[in-house]
């Protein structure tokens, strides 16, 4: 470990493999604290040095409350799941937050609640904005891609799109997708599917009612792992076909993992899932900086 020069900071950091059931599964987000509202480029290049999925900040405005931004290894992301539940889990792990303990974290889209489950350890709970989804023409390139025609095909301001395959079809096998992808596709596309029920899948006690795959090579992730987002943009949806809302939704990726989803009023989802700790020390990657207008583009107000 090289000396820090002065003007240097080092820090503190944590990397956490979220909605996983157990070590070196689930979604791997980095979790950084800093001091203050940080510049934009170097967050960033830390971002794309770390090579998660997202890496989250955490930092204090002048009013006390916790501010969030995330980061893929390319680009700024309005909303992430997986990270915010590691970023709850990051800040009990410091000491910053107690089990039970409710807080509105500000972010770019809206506040964002989150709690730490104070019966189960390594486990939180966040609530996530959902969208409605706005059925259109599925583009006939992805049946070759899918091996499968789909069945519903559907678009978001989220800016994901969502497609439908037919439970006879081989979600775990699909490979290739996301090199194949076009045109807003690439910015995430949502493959999902509904779990039959000769074959079930058990998360947190339950069996689950649907799986999903998520690509967004247009967002410098080839695949996401675990997408705490994409659950919460279709769990409405599946809560309207199977008469439930509260549905448990798996994701069968190369590192598999998936989370309770409670369907609220006001197009709202609490996630619930657990999260497991790979790493911990500091980052010594120069000084951030100091952004004063980086607290401009989260809003206070809780969703």
């Amino acid at each position: 470990m090289g000396e820090l020069t002065p003007g240097d900071q080092a820090q503190r950091a944590v990397l956490i493999e979220a909605f996983a059931a157990g070590p070196m599964q689930g979604n791997g987000a980095a979790v950084v604290e800093l001091s203050q509202a940080a510049r934009s480029e170097w967050m960033q290049a830390l971002a794309g040095s770390l090579q998660q999925s997202e890496t989250a900040f955490l930092w204090r405005n002048s009013d006390g409350q916790w501010c969030l931004r995330w980061f893929t290894p390319t680009c700024e992301v309005p909303l992430c799941g997986h990270a915010t539940l590691a970023s709850t889990l990051a800040l009990q792990r410091w000491g910053l937050m107690k089990p039970g303990q409710e807080l509105v974290l500000a972010s770019r889209s809206g506040g964002l609640r989150v709690c730490v489950d104070p019966s189960t350890a390594g486990a939180a709970s966040l609530t996530l904005p959902s969208e409605p989804l706005v059925a259109e023409p599925c583009p006939s390139y992805l049946a070759a891609i899918l091996n499968a025609e789909a069945q519903g095909y559907w678009t978001s301001t989220l800016g994901y799109r969502v497609v439908l395959i037919g439970e006879d079809q081989s979600l775990e096998t699909l490979a290739g997708v996301s090199e194949r992808l076009q045109g807003p596709d690439r910015q995430g596309l949502v493959v999902m599917q509904a779990l039959p029920a000769d074959r079930p899948q058990r998360l947190l006690g339950q069996p689950c009612d649907y799986k999903l795959r998520f690509f967004a090579p247009g967002l410098g992730i080839d695949e996401d792992p675990v997408t705490g987002s994409a659950h919460a943009l279709v769990a409405p949806w599946w809560a309207q076909q199977l008469g439930k809302t509260t549905l448990h939704g798996w994701q069968p990726s190369r590192r598999s993992g998936g989370m309770r989803c409670e369907v609220l009023q006001g197009l709202q989802v609490q996630l619930s899932g657990t999260g497991h700790v790979l790493w911990e020390g500091q980052i010594e990657a120069g000084a951030p900086g100091h952004d004063p207008g980086g607290w401009d583009v989260c809003r206070v107000s809780a969703a």
